[in-house]
């Protein structure tokens, strides 16, 4: 599944699936992967998320 980081809030990133963009995730930035930021694109598979590239 693919995610855009929409924005980010202290320690929090807020996640909008590519499938439906009124839904939002938040999780923790430690989570992520370094450099992440928003507009940066992820991929989330086998519980690990990936930036696109």
């Amino acid at each position: 599944m693919k995610y855009t980081v929409k924005r980010i809030e202290g320690d929090y990133a807020y996640l909008s699936p590519e499938t439906d963009e009124s839904e939002e995730l938040f999780i923790a930035l430690a989570l992520l992967p370094l450099g992440v930021d928003i507009g940066t694109v992820l991929s989330y598979e086998n519980l690990e998320f990936t930036v696109e590239g």
